[in-house]
């Protein structure tokens, strides 16, 4: 079925908002508007302060709304990959009609039965930010991917529920909803950016995309067209300004101008020759600096982040999927990251750019990703997720009947704090045997 119409991608950065309205018309899209203005009120990633971040959604809004010359109600809305949690899940509901006989399997028990891979009691800390079908089974028939219209007496579902914190999401949706919209549908940032980085083959065979960001760095795998694990570094872009501003001893204004005109990421692409002049605090006439002890200021701070992301990636093996490494993000523009990638990660690693007219450059990639995510959708799917989005569904403790809630343990787990070193160990031993079966 055809997803045509009005999309709207909200991404809520560290450093910046964006946002981007989109028409699809025969597998066409067409971006229509563009808005993008400075962050405000958010620390690595997350909210830390709702009016000022509302204001800031409210100018972005603005910015799209007069470009598409149209008013926006509706959002689809990026949540961080901040301590997210994949969770498999399943669920089993009876089919049948008044007389106890089996029946034509139609959309609300499609429903019925992803609340039923949904019964599970999640900490009071943590909120479903989507859910996404596998496979239904139909009387022992699997494999499935739409059971609408068929005849049977039970309906499974096996499916991944995306779990995050919920400080996370519900400061996110009070911020969209005091801004005046509606949140439409939330998506996990790295899954939704995976569809507009990540080639057919790469999201099949496997690929690990570093989203670089402002507050914070993202190492994402993906295999099987599926989100199988995440990483999050704390640190981004705004700390390689703060290196050059308090090495250079100049102000963060002046320093993240340097970083975008002069920086390369690998010293030894840079000049030593080539000097700029850098307006230092306490001094009347500018600093003459090379271009080489800049990149070195710069090389520093990405190789800690890049050792880092290698080290998690390395201990659950999905340096060795196929696809290698995929950079995006707004720091990823920068001269010089590519290669210091393929030396710290020894695999092949490109840069992707988003190829729409007016938004070739890697900050645009997760707002587009939000919006190609909502289009790639099947009705299938918009239904299974309807049961989050609907009505007041997130905190989904209940039992209903004819439930059988199998096996809700973690099996892949996503970010961790920085410091949580033992919880961090228990994951990757959880998700090494996980990716095994790919590589052995």
């Amino acid at each position: 079925m055809e997803n045509s119409g009005i999309y709207v991608g909200l991404d809520i950065g560290t450093t910046s908002i964006k946002v981007i309205v989109a028409e699809h018309i025969k597998d066409q899209m067409n971006i229509i508007g563009v808005g993008s203005e400075r962050s405000d009120g958010l620390s690595r990633g997350v909210i830390v302060d709702i009016d000022r971040a509302v204001s800031a959604i409210k100018k972005a809004i603005q910015q799209a709304e007069q470009k598409a010359n149209i008013q926006i109600s509706k959002v689809t809305v990026g949540i961080p990959a901040n301590l997210l949690e994949i969770v498999p899940c399943n669920g089993m509901i009876a089919v049948s009609d008044e007389a106890g006989s089996s029946k034509e399997i139609d959309e609300d028990d499609v429903y019925r039965v992803t609340e039923a891979a949904l019964v599970q009691k999640l900490p009071p800390e943590r909120d479903v930010i989507d859910i996404i079908p596998d496979e239904f089974i139909v009387d022992g028939f699997d494999g499935i991917k739409d059971p609408r219209g068929m005849i049977g007496v039970r309906l499974e579902m096996n499916g991944v529920v995306y779990t995050g914190p919920k400080t996370v999401l519900h400061n996110t949706m009070k911020c969209v909803e005091k801004a005046g919209l509606h949140v439409e549908g939330t998506v996990v940032s790295a899954l939704a950016l995976s569809t507009t980085a990540l080639s057919d083959g790469e999201q099949d065979f496997g690929a690990v995309i570093i989203d670089i960001g402002g507050g914070q760095t993202t190492a994402a795998v993906v295999h099987d067209h599926k989100l199988k694990y995440t990483y999050v570094d704390q640190e981004g872009g705004m700390f390689v300004t703060k290196d050059i501003s308090v090495v250079l001893n100049t102000s963060l204004e002046n320093a993240e101008k340097i970083k975008r005109n002069y920086g390369y990421a690998t010293s030894s692409l840079a000049s030593k020759d080539d000097v700029f002049p850098v307006e230092v605090v306490g001094k009347v006439d500018p600093v003459q600096v090379s271009g080489e002890y800049l990149s070195e200021i710069i090389e520093a701070r990405m190789t800690q982040i890049f050792e880092k992301l290698r080290d998690a990636l390395e201990g659950i093996r999905a340096l060795q999927l196929p696809g290698g490494v995929v950079l995006t993000g707004g720091l990823a523009a920068l001269p010089g990251m590519k290669e210091l990638a393929e030396d710290i990660f020894d695999v092949n690693v490109k840069v992707f750019i988003p190829q729409q007219m007016g938004l070739r450059h890697p900050s645009f990639s997760q707002a587009i990703g939000l919006i190609k995510y909502v289009m790639q959708q099947g009705e299938i799917e918009k239904i299974v997720k309807s049961t989050i989005t609907d009505g007041d569904r997130r905190n989904i403790s209940k039992e209903s009947d004819n439930v059988v809630t199998l096996n809700p343990k973690v099996e892949e787990t996503g970010t961790k704090k920085k410091n949580d070193t033992d919880k961090k160990s228990s994951a990757f031993d959880g998700v090494k045997n996980f990716f095994s079966t790919f590589f052995d």
